[in-house]
C-alpha cells in the first residue's frame, strides 16, 4: 500500500518545531493548506512571534528538496493521512504534524502492544540489571519496547529487547544524520534494521536540550503504559511519567535501595502517588493489560 504524503504538512512539519499546541490548533481547525498559505501570506504577523521565523524557513526549501533529503536518508515522512499512522499521538494536546520514520514501519501499527521503558543516563548496576530483566520480559510477552536511545536505562533496554529478538522503538531528539548520541551510531543502525526509528525533526536538524523534552511526549503517547526504572529526584524520565499521566496512560515506576540517589526519582513518583510501584514485568502487564488480550 503506497504511503499518503501531504505536502503542505511535509513543509510545515519542516518549519515549525514540535509540541507547539498554537500551531497544532491552527491545523486542526483550518487544515495543513490554509495554514500554510496563510503563513506565507503573512497573516499571523502579530498574532504568533514564530510566524516570521517559520515563513522564512518555508522559503528556504521547496517540497522536491525536502523529499530528497529524507530519501537520502532512507527515512519516510508519515501524517495522519498515512496508513501507518499511530492513532495514539492523537491524544496528545500537540500531536506530531508528522514524523519521520526509519525501520520495520508495520510496528507502528501495533503500539498498542508496546511499553515505555525509561530512566536515568547514569545508571546503577542495579538499574542497569533491571531495566534489562523488564525488556527481556515485555518482548517475551510479544510486546514492543519504546525508549529514547540515549545512555544508560534507554540503551540497556533497546539492546536487551535486541538481543531476545524482540521489536524495539527508539524515538529520538534530533535527525538521523545526527545521530546523539554519536556512540550509539551501531545501536541506531541495528534499530533500524530490526526494529523501528522515529523522529519528529527533518534528518539534518541536531539534538537540541529543548528537543529531548518535546520527543518525551511521544514516548509517552506511542505505548500502553510508561515504566520508570531509575530515576534521579530531577530527572527528563519524570517529565515522561507526567507527560504519559496527563494523557491517561499508565505510570509506573521501580523502587530502589532507599539510600540511591538514582531512585529518588522513582520514589518521588511513588510517595506521589504519581505512579504505581512495580517490581516485576507482571505486575506492569496485570495494570496495562489486566484481561490479557
Amino acid at each position: 500500500m503506497s504511503q499518503v504524503i501531504s505536502h503542505s504538512k511535509l513543509r510545515l512539519f519542516d518549519a515549525i518545531e514540535g509540541g507547539s499546541t498554537f500551531w497544532l490548533n491552527e491545523i486542526s481547525l483550518y487544515g495543513s493548506d490554509a495554514v500554510l498559505t496563510k503563513i506565507l501570506e503573512g497573516s499571523y504577523e502579530g498574532i504568533s512571534e514564530s510566524s516570521a521565523r517559520i515563513r522564512q524557513r518555508l522559503r528556504q526549501k521547496d517540497v522536491a528538496q525536502l523529499l530528497q533529503q529524507i530519501e537520502e536518508s532512507q527515512a519516510l515522512f508519515i501524517s495522519s493521512e498515512s496508513h501507518v499512522w499511530p492513532t495514539q499521538l492523537e491524544a496528545l494536546a500537540a500531536p506530531p504534524i508528522g514524523l519521520l520514520v526509519k525501520g520495520n514501519r508495520a510496528l507502528l501499527t501495533e503500539m498498542d502492544r508496546s511499553l515505555s521503558l525509561v530512566g536515568t543516563r547514569n545508571p546503577s548496576d542495579y538499574g542497569v540489571r533491571i531495566a534489562g530483566d523488564f525488556a527481556i520480559g515485555v518482548t517475551d510477552h510479544s510486546w514492543s519496547v519504546v525508549s529514547g536511545g540515549a545512555y544508560g536505562i534507554d540503551a540497556t533496554v533497546h539492546r536487551a529487547a535486541l538481543l531476545n529478538d524482540g521489536a524495539t522503538v527508539a524515538v529520538l531528539a534530533g535527525g538521523f544524520n545526527h545521530n546523539y548520541p554519536a556512540a550509539h551510531s551501531d545501536l541506531f543502525a541495528e534499530i533500524a534494521q530490526e526494529g523501528l526509528l522515529i523522529s519528529e525533526v527533518m534528518p539534518d536538524v541536531p539534538a537540541e536540550p529543548f528537543r529531548f523534552l518535546t520527543r518525551n511526549r511521544i514516548i509517552a503517547a506511542l505505548s500502553r503504559g510508561t515504566v520508570v526504572i531509575e530515576a534521579a529526584y530531577r530527572s527528563g524520565s519524570l517529565r515522561t511519567a507526567r507527560d504519559a499521566a496527563e494523557i491517561f496512560r499508565q505510570v509506573m515506576a521501580v523502587p530502589g535501595p532507599i539510600n540511591s540517589p538514582t531512585s529518588a526519582g522513582c520514589h518521588r513518583l511513588i510517595a506521589e502517588r504519581s505512579a504505581e510501584l512495580v517490581t516485576s514485568i507482571s505486575d506492569v502487564l496485570e495494570l496495562v493489560n489486566p484481561l490479557g488480550s
